[in-house]
């Protein structure tokens, strides 16, 4: 049994930001952080106040956070960075209420003395003696404190504070893992009993010492269960200040998921009845756990919904089966053609889903060089006259500005330009989309061609593709490359505008030409006949994509998205071997190109090189970010492996930026997920000059000075199946249903007559439903047991104390 915790964040856009740089306006970006740890980072949005990101994670996490805090900086080419201000929620926050928090929240200034992070070791005991009562704090040590000097690291010691009464231990210089194994006694003084708290400061010759975080324990505390272990250093207890405004605002959607998932076996049931809901009349199925779930599923949840179902299914071969299942349905209750699909029903959002699972790689392969071209080449281009800058033309004229109507043809041969070999490159893409995505879109066919065979209705069948692929795959793919991951960055406004016209176009061919000449964009009237152009081809396109043969998806793996054998990251990174001490730091990074498979992480001097070196990820025991300190450099993290004798090795890895290095992590955290022995405890620096140089211990086999991070991962399209976690989310989705279902099936002595007026159900199909109906309930009250002997087992294992670091 497991547990599991994940957040949704969503980054979706600030406002009012204060300007930093000289041109009146700032370049602002996002830092994502949960505790200590940065896991994500936002494009920067240059030159604006009022940025739109739009980007969204999945960050799977520990049980145990305790803060999620969002940093809003202005990106400064010369220098460092300037902090405009800060979002702290706290775990309590997020969880107050179930649907979690969407909604501008001020950004507050970022008090440093606020900034801690860390944890300290103690261990505390209350003696009695004839003198009366003694408090003996033993202070072990610290790991992770929060770096104070310029050299990356601090000068800690501790203050403690009981009563009137405080000591102090001694300073340890230059480190942020402090050890001190020194203990404090304390006499109790009379008055009422005093709380424990213990400090952490900076030391500093000159100024005053720099606070580091703190912790505090109650009197009662301390009478029945003396403090012994690790605890997360705190700040100091104040409100945060809102800065009213003056500093701007964030809008954040959050949502916390905590869930135990219980041992496959647990899920066999409710997978068995998932699967039987594909094999009956999908039109008339109202008991199954798969009408149920379309039933109650709304708002954001329905995504995450699909994306799970999508998941399980897929994993069983059978992801074609179910979207025709949602497919029949949606296809039988629509009246109007033209509304068909238009909805973010579970079925329009399945196939979403589905078409980012397995066509991503297709997707790029479309679209990456026209979209490069795009970014790389900056043209200006514009059709809408209210828009217009025609003082911009300059740069492409050497004879003045042009007129409006010049400017229109230039920007009309550029979007062309553009929109050739889009169109080129999608119509000529038969071969390269997935066989699961096509055989998908032939059932669709099929379907929506069986319920509007009238002449009339001729183009529905191409629009119900056309409106999945074009208008909800390359057209938002199109629009905004950084979410689809075709490009790092945001687009700047000239780009971005530029997007946004040929997003409109790919739009327009999606609907066959349909909308052309209606609504308010009159001012796309010079591109329509290059769009009805295209029309003729892409339905020719759409007629060479769904021939194909075969009903079910072939060769798609049992468990997993991708085989263990398929590279599921690349690029060129900069690798560094454990090397002895005094080689020249700097130079021994080299650039090498890496690849990740489920099995091995291999390194060669180019992609095209046959001599590869590697590492089998079985061997994996820990994947760790690596101070800035221990070279002098950023975005470095560790690959810690042990050999066939149990010795320990280090392979350290430099990325770009942080974006890559979170990743990298994360992807190397999942391969390794399954692996036995991982390290709890790691060096975040590296071993040079003969000590350590997080700990200052001398020896390279010390044991590790901060814990690790395995569970901390960023969530993506390309995870691999994790079927008992889906069925988790199936489950407790399936319980806000759970009454409804009584009521409806089993409770109202009626039932049989109602149902039979109201549907003209016959006798043998209602009895179907009614025992399909108690199947799902006792499904669900197995599952609820399972959970509840889970949760006692949990229980008796706090019972017998805290855990050790």
């Amino acid at each position: 049994m497991a547990k599991s915790s994940s957040l949704n964040v969503r980054v979706v856009e600030g406002r009012a930001l204060p300007a930093k740089d000289v041109s009146g306006s700032s370049d602002p970006y996002c830092l994502v952080k949960v505790d200590d740890e940065v896991v994500a980072r936002t494009a920067t949005v240059w030159r604006s106040l009022g940025p739109f990101w739009g980007e969204e994670y999945t960050v799977h996490l520990p049980l145990d956070f305790h803060q999620l805090a969002f940093y809003v900086l202005d990106e400064d080419t010369v220098g460092h960075d300037d902090i405009i201000g800060k979002i702290s929620l706290s775990r309590e926050a997020i969880t107050a209420d179930p649907r979690g928090i969407d909604s501008w929240i001020n950004l507050s200034r970022v008090d440093p003395d606020a900034e801690v992070q860390g944890e300290i070791c103690l261990s505390v005991q209350m003696l009695e003696d004839g003198q009366g009562r003694c408090l003996r704090c033993h202070v072990l040590q610290a790991r992770d404190l929060a770096p104070r000097d310029i050299s990356g690291t601090s000068d800690p010691f501790a203050r403690v504070f009981w009563g009137s009464q405080s000591l102090e231990t001694s300073t340890i210089k230059k480190t942020r893992f402090p050890h001190w194994d020194e203990v404090l006694e304390l006499r109790e003084m009379p008055g009422a009993p005093s709380p424990l708290r213990v400090e952490l400061w900076d030391w500093d010759m000159v100024g005053k010492n720099d606070f580091l975080g703190m912790v505090e324990f109650s009197p009662k505390t301390l009478q029945q269960k003396p403090p012994n272990g690790w605890f997360r250093l705190l700040p100091f207890p104040r409100a945060e200040e809102d800065s009213g405004g003056n500093l701007g605002a964030l809008r954040v959607k959050v949502r916390l998921i905590e869930d135990r998932v219980l041992p496959s076996q647990c899920y066999q049931p409710l997978m068995e009845l998932l699967m039987e809901s594909l094999q009956g009349p999908a039109e008339e199925d109202t008991a199954s756990p798969l009408a149920l779930l379309e039933e109650l599923t709304l708002g954001d949840c329905r995504q995450d919904l699909a994306t799970k179902l999508v998941k399980l299914f897929l994993g069983r071969g059978l992801a074609g089966r179910f979207l025709d299942y949602l497919t029949r349905r949606e296809v039988a209750r629509t009246m109007d053609p033209n509304t068909l699909f238009r909805s973010n029903s579970l079925a329009s959002k399945s196939m979403e889903q589905f078409m980012k699972l397995v066509g991503m790689p297709y997707l790029h392969e479309v679209l990456k060089t026209v979209i490069s071209r795009v970014f790389e080449e900056k043209k200006y281009m514009e059709l809408d006259p209210c828009k217009m800058d025609l003082g911009r033309t300059r740069r492409i004229s050497f004879k003045g500005a042009l007129s409006e109507e010049q400017m229109r043809e230039t920007s009309l041969g550029l979007l062309t330009g553009y929109l050739g070999p889009i169109v080129d490159a999608i119509v000529g893409s038969v071969g390269r989309c997935p066989p699961a995505m096509r055989l998908a879109f032939k059932q669709l066919h099929r379907r929506v061609e069986e319920r509007f065979p009238q002449a009339e209705h001729q183009d529905v069948k191409y629009l119900a593709i056309s409106g999945f692929l074009f208008l909800r795959f390359f057209a938002p793919a199109i629009l905004t490359p950084k979410l689809f991951d075709l490009r790092d960055q945001h687009a700047d406004p000239q780009t971005s505008r530029s997007l946004l016209l040929l997003a409109k176009a790919v739009q327009s061919i999606g609907n066959l030409g349909q909308q052309l000449g209606q609504g308010k964009e009159l001012w796309m009237a010079p591109l329509h006949p290059f769009l009805l152009q295209c029309v003729s081809r892409v339905r020719d396109f759409l007629d060479r994509l769904v021939d194909v043969d075969g009903d079910e998806e072939a060769g798609v793996p049992a468990r997993a998205l991708f085989p263990p054998s398929a590279i599921v990251r690349e690029g060129y990174l900069l690798k560094r071997k454990e090397e002895p001490a005094g080689l020249a730091t700097r130079f021994a990074f080299k650039k090498r190109y890496v690849w990740l498979s489920g099995e091995t992480l291999s390194f060669s001097k180019s992609p095209e090189w046959q001599m590869r070196h590697s590492i089998t990820v079985s061997h994996i025991r820990a994947v760790e970010r690596v101070d800035e300190g221990a070279f002098q450099l950023p975005h470095v993290m560790q690959v810690v492996t042990q050999d066939g004798t149990g010795a320990l090795h280090t392979t350290y890895l430099q990325c770009k930026n942080v974006n890559e290095l979170n990743q990298w992590l994360s992807a190397l955290r999942k391969a390794s997920a399954p692996n036995p022995n991982k390290l709890a405890a790691c060096h975040p620096g590296a071993f040079r000059s003969a000590r350590w140089t997080c700990c200052l211990q001398a020896e390279r086999s010390a044991a590790g000075c901060s814990r690790t991070h395995s569970a901390v991962t960023l969530g993506d399209w390309s995870d691999p199946l994790d079927p008992d976690a889906e069925a988790q989310t199936v489950y407790r989705q399936l319980l806000l249903g759970r009454d409804q279902l009584r009521l409806k099936l089993l409770e109202d002595s009626n039932m049989d007559t109602t149902l039979e007026a109201d549907t003209g159900a016959c006798p043998e199909v209602l009895a179907r439903q009614r025992a399909a109906t108690a199947r799902l309930l006792e499904v669900l009250a197995d599952l609820d047991r399972a959970h509840e002997e889970f949760q006692q087992q949990e229980q008796g294992k706090a019972a017998l104390g805290p855990l050790g670091p």
